[in-house]
């Protein structure tokens, strides 16, 4: 299926994995492709799917995203239909500490086609956030209702933490099942998180939710729309690169809990686990798409070198020639660079000789809780075995 980023068209009504096998991506490069085939929605959405959808929104400091979802089996969900636009909501924010009007009108009309959406099908449960641009600006509160007076829809501004663990929720199941430990983070606009996992088997040989395997994280007050706005992001040089990286590293050095995945370390059974617009991006230049393809991109696996080669490529690109690239757009063009230099610091605080790549998140993250909340994954299990079919396999 094509996942389309970024751009305000739905989502293909097909299967969704958040649980994907490891060669999930690798896969899909030799599965063969319909030409010219077009995303399909149902035009009776609210008939076909009565009451067993779930929606998740995602309003941050770069992006609106919103997904829909129906639970399939097994820890799976099947995306019904989804939006994501960038919006630039945190623009002049690092300057000025509150949203600007027209990054709060871009929002606000995004906001708008999302409710749409919501209206449309029946929705059994939905959760709609907002992190680090409404938690920073002084204005942020003062939105929000402007958004509910407009819209209809009622966001709520989550803490770090709470975004932190959305993005272990939403992406940890890509992580390599024979790996100890795994440094997740999440580049966002205008905060990055910072998860540490050891994912080691405990007593009984056996590994741990996610959310208990965390044993350190934290959230930088910074990401891709707040760096760029620092230090320029459409002429950037060598030095100019640098001089983001240093910037980034001095945060992470307060980070108190760095060294949790010491022993793991040592071991040299660790990895690092990103999801993100730039790790997206960097993957797909490194795949050379001439089109952004999330079944190519999502699960697959860069090496130290190949990261190295495609921001190298990157910082060689003039402004006009990033924002010609397929896979990174006008939009992106000017934050790619310090998306880039956000992950070489986290690279060289723990260098690891993998990285393995999410096209998944907080919206993933949301859909898993409230679905595991409602425990429809344990009742789709007790309906399926009470059918005859299911008895008749057993005996």
């Amino acid at each position: 299926m094509r996942y389309v980023r970024d751009l305000p068209k739905p989502v293909e009504d097909a299967k969704y994995f958040p649980s994907a096998d490891p060669g999930q991506a690798d896969r899909a490069k030799h599965r063969p492709q319909a030409k010219n085939r077009r995303p399909h929605i149902s035009s009776q959405p609210a008939k076909r799917y009565p009451n067993r959808l779930y929606a998740a929104l995602d309003l941050g400091t770069n992006n609106c995203r919103l997904l829909i979802a129906l639970p399939q089996e097994r820890g799976r969900f099947r995306v019904i239909d989804g939006f994501s636009r960038i919006v630039r909501l945190g623009e002049g924010l690092e300057h000025s500490g509150r949203l600007g009007d027209e990054a709060m009108d871009r929002a606000v009309e995004a906001l708008k086609i999302c409710a749409d959406k919501l209206a449309q099908r029946k929705i059994r449960k939905q959760r709609l956030i907002a992190t680090e641009a409404c938690r920073q600006a002084l204005n942020g509160k003062a939105f929000l209702e402007r958004v509910k007076r407009e819209t209809g829809l009622e966001l709520e501004i989550v803490n770090r933490e709470t975004e932190a663990r959305l993005a272990a929720e939403g992406c940890g199941t890509l992580m390599d099942r024979k790996s100890d430990g795994a440094v997740l983070f999440d580049i966002g606009g205008g905060s990055s998180e910072l998860i540490l996992v050891d994912s080691s088997r405990n007593e009984h040989g056996k590994r741990r939710p996610i959310q208990e395997s965390i044993v350190a994280w934290t959230s930088l007050p910074m990401g891709v729309v707040t760096l760029a706005e620092r230090f320029g992001g459409k002429d950037v040089t060598r030095n100019l690169f640098e001089e983001m990286v240093q910037d980034v590293m001095q945060h992470i050095e307060d980070f108190g809990g760095r060294e949790a995945l010491r022993a793991a370390f040592r071991n040299g059974r660790v990895h690092l686990l990103g999801t993100s617009g730039t790790v997206t991006t960097l993957a797909g230049i490194h795949l050379d798409l001439p089109r952004y393809d999330r079944r190519r991109v999502d699960g697959i696996w860069l090496k130290d070198t190949e990261i190295d080669t495609v921001i190298n490529r990157l910082i060689g690109m003039s402004y006009a020639e990033r924002a010609r690239n397929p896979c990174i757009g006008e939009e992106r063009a000017d934050l790619v660079l310090a998306g880039c230099a956000i992950l070489n610091a986290i690279r060289r605080t723990w260098p690891t000789p993998r990285l393995r790549v999410a096209d998944r998140g907080l919206r993933e993250g949301l859909l898993t809780e409230m679905m595991n909340a409602d425990r429809v994954w344990s009742r789709k299990r007790r309906e399926r075995r009470k059918k005859p079919e299911y008895r008749e396999r057993q005996s």
